[in-house]
């Protein structure tokens, strides 16, 4: 069983890809812990908006008592940092956003949820994806994926290159409800996946 309160501080939420439920997953783990400790919820790349408060934003759907959400950057097209950077002649400050990353919780005893952006090679930069800029910040991560058709491969591949970075992964989650998968499909492809990978891997409902 999955502990939401034994994960350890800070933390990335990553995806196998788009629409895996990020953004769910971190809700969830924010509010238990919140149940405990202030909880600072950072969403270093957000695209698809072009204000912090738009309704569509990943921070607006985390707020609730306990939980402070940040944002760095916003891009208003809904495509990959880099290409939505590009539509608007940005370039973006990669450096500057991992020492965003990486300042302490709001509060002394608070907790850092950080929540990724796509899939685990999305580009940000020419040359330069999620996994390669977010490896130097060495924080941990759980690793969310879809429940059924297509999820076995698409979660060792990502769990694979997570691993042969030398990321600490804490778990793999299957999110039945990002693709309609019966909670059963899940549960199968959960045993698949316990047979490959040395870490938890939970079907959450």
């Amino acid at each position: 069983m999955l502990n939401f309160d034994a994960l350890p501080s800070p933390l990335w939420v990553l995806g196998t890809g788009t629409g895996v439920g990020k953004t769910f997953v971190s809700a969830r783990i924010a509010e238990a812990w919140a149940q405990s400790a202030p909880v600072t919820y950072r969403k270093p790349f957000q695209t698809g908006v072009d204000r912090a408060d738009d309704p569509e934003a990943d921070a607006t759907y985390l707020k609730r008592p306990g939980v402070t959400v940040e944002n760095h950057i916003l891009l208003k097209a809904p495509l990959a940092p880099l290409a939505a950077a590009q539509r608007e002649g940005k370039t973006l400050d990669l450096a500057a956003t991992a020492a965003w990353c990486r300042r302490p919780a709001e509060s002394a005893h608070g907790r850092v949820l950080l929540e990724g952006v796509g899939g685990l090679m999305v580009p940000l930069a020419p040359s330069t994806h999620f996994l390669a800029w977010a490896t130097d910040l060495k924080i941990p991560c759980v690793l969310v994926a879809l429940g059924g058709l297509g999820t076995l491969n698409h979660t060792l591949l990502s769990a694979e290159a997570l691993m042969l970075r030398g990321w600490r992964l804490e778990a793999v989650l299957l999110n039945p409800g990002a693709d309609g998968a019966t909670l059963e499909a899940a549960e199968e492809n959960a045993a698949v996946l316990r047979g490959f990978l040395p870490v938890l891997v939970h079907v959450l409902n």
